[in-house]
């Protein structure tokens, strides 16, 4: 029997290995960058360093998937009347989340950073209440939210000690989580005209070039000196970047979106486990109650609902109608 890709992307293994190595791949990126910034030498108040090291990951990130896109004959030139759909998501998901979780990340663990990154989720929900008819928050998805923003609460105590620690790096965080959700929601309005893969490759494009711009404005456009592990760190970054966004793309287009959503949250799990691993950073009990309760809250409010054929089309038909 021939593999399509379809069989490939719909068989329980297939998809347990793509979602799972997607999540895998995102969550890798928190002690990546950190690891990055020690061989490099970018430190906690070099801003215009770590804006212009986020712009050459996205950069290089876009040309992989435009390279992705013509080895399998998509269409690469742009395409009229997209720059702004293009623009607005990549302002969002790539140039404002990134400036504001780069710097985050630089003040605060590579724990704290993945355990934060969770909140995704839940500012998708808030700002889908307020933009999708049909997805208004239920009583569900409200005990998830406090579920899971107590663990953010916990995130202030996982240095260490028993004082609470929430300062202006993991305020970063999660603003760079906001913008990524809000970037998410406009991705997927935009996805209704334009080819996600298209959409992606061209706003990481414009968003990574305005990342350039403004870190070389403070740092000048070389101020590093790349060693082979600063380049192999960073050809490691950007092809995370474009790689797990393709695997999760596909294994999106042929599964329901709410039977794969759920795997989202591998993504702190990951981010704090390899955290631990690569950068020998303690798990201190509170670590675990934090990661626990934000796991938990999106595990809730992901969870699988039983609804009829007829309950499964309405809500499909509001989805389309964005207030």
């Amino acid at each position: 029997m021939k593999l399509t890709t379809e069989k490939i992307f719909t068989h329980p293994l297939g998809i347990i290995g793509a979602a799972a190595g997607a999540t895998a791949l995102w969550g890798s990126a928190y002690p990546f960058i950190k690891l990055s910034y020690a061989e490099l030498g970018i430190g906690n108040d070099d801003i215009y360093r770590q804006i212009l090291f986020a712009g050459y990951r996205f950069f290089l990130a876009s040309l992989l998937i435009l390279l992705f896109m013509k080895l399998f004959g998509k269409r690469v030139s742009y395409q009229s009347g997209s720059l702004f759909k293009v623009g607005q998501v990549g302002l969002y998901q790539t140039l404002l989340q990134y400036i504001l979780f780069y710097y985050g990340l630089s003040g605060s663990t590579g724990v704290q950073g993945a355990i934060i990154a969770g909140t995704t989720s839940f500012f998708q929900i808030l700002l889908a209440h307020y933009m999708y008819a049909s997805d208004k928050i239920n009583v569900r998805k409200l005990i998830g939210l406090i579920v899971g923003f107590s663990g953010v609460v916990l995130v202030g105590i996982s240095k260490g000690s028993l004082s609470f620690e929430f300062g202006i790096a993991e305020i970063c965080l999660l603003l760079a989580a906001f913008f990524g959700a809000l970037g998410n929601v406009l991705s997927k309005k935009a996805s209704e005209q334009l080819d996600v893969i298209y959409m992606t490759a061209y706003q990481m494009l414009l968003g990574g070039v305005a990342l350039v711009a403004i870190g070389a404005a403070g740092a000048g456009m070389m101020p590093f000196e790349f060693t082979a592990t600063a380049v192999w760190m960073l050809l490691y970054l950007a092809l995370l970047s474009a790689f797990a966004f393709v695997l999760w793309n596909t294994v999106m287009k042929y599964n329901k979106v709410g039977s794969i959503s759920m795997y989202l949250f591998l993504i702190p799990v990951f981010g704090v486990f390899l955290s631990a691993i690569l950068l020998t950073e303690q798990l201190h009990g509170v670590v675990w109650a934090a990661l626990a309760l934000v796991v938990s809250g999106i595990v809730i409010v992901n969870g699988k609902r039983n609804n009829s054929p007829k309950q499964e089309q309405a809500i499909a038909s509001g989805e389309r109608k964005v207030l």
